[in-house]
C-alpha cells in the first residue's frame, strides 16, 4: 500500500533514482533507459515488478541469466527486439516472454525511432547469481537482495 491509498496509476509511480545498479563501464551503457518499480511500492519482498521504459536506442539489461531468478517480460507499447541464444525476435505491443533460472540469457533493445514501454516481473531468490556471458561481469545476490558486483575471476568492480 502507498501513502496515498492501496492502488495508484502505473505511469505515476516514481522512476528509480540509480538509472542502474551495474558498475562502470557497464551503467552508461543503460542509458535512455527508465525503470519505475511498482512492487516496491507496495512492500512486494517475494517478486519484483518493474515498469520499464525504453528510449530509442536503449536496451534492458546486458545480456544475461540468473541462477535462481525466473524473469517474465510484457510488451505494452513499442517495438523492441529480444536477443536470446537463440537469436533476434522483434516484439510487439501484448506479446510476452519468460526466462526460468538457468534458462537461455537474454535482453531487450529499442531500435525503434519511438519508446517501447515493458512490464518486468521478476522473483526474488536468495542466492541468485547473474551471468554475463558477453561481459566481464557477475553479480550475486546478497542478503539484503542488493547485488555484488564483480569480474569473472571474482575480482571487485
Amino acid at each position: 500500500m502507498t501513502d496515498d491509498g492501496p492502488a495508484i496509476h502505473a505511469a505515476d509511480a516514481p522512476v528509480r533514482i540509480k538509472p542502474s545498479n551495474y558498475p562502470e563501464p557497464f551503467a552508461s551503457r543503460m542509458v535512455g533507459r527508465v525503470k519505475q518499480p511498482l512492487g516496491d511500492l507496495f512492500g512486494l519482498r517475494n517478486f519484483g515488478v518493474n515498469l520499464t521504459r525504453l528510449r530509442p536506442g536503449a536496451a534492458s539489461a546486458l545480456h544475461h541469466c540468473h541462477s535462481r531468478q525466473d524473469e517474465f517480460i510484457y510488451v505494452l507499447e513499442g517495438e523492441p527486439t529480444l536477443f536470446t541464444d537463440a537469436g533476434e525476435t522483434r516484439l510487439e505491443p501484448g506479446m510476452v516472454a519468460g526466462f526460468p533460472a538457468n534458462g537461455t540469457a537474454h535482453h531487450l533493445e529499442n531500435r525503434t525511432d519511438r519508446d517501447c514501454l515493458i512490464l518486468e516481473i521478476g522473483d526474488r531468490s536468495q542466492g541468485d547469481v547473474g551471468i554475463y556471458p558477453q561481459d566481464d561481469l557477475q553479480a550475486v545476490m546478497k542478503a539484503d537482495g542488493s547485488w555484488r558486483f564483480a569480474r569473472k575471476d571474482g575480482t571487485p568492480y
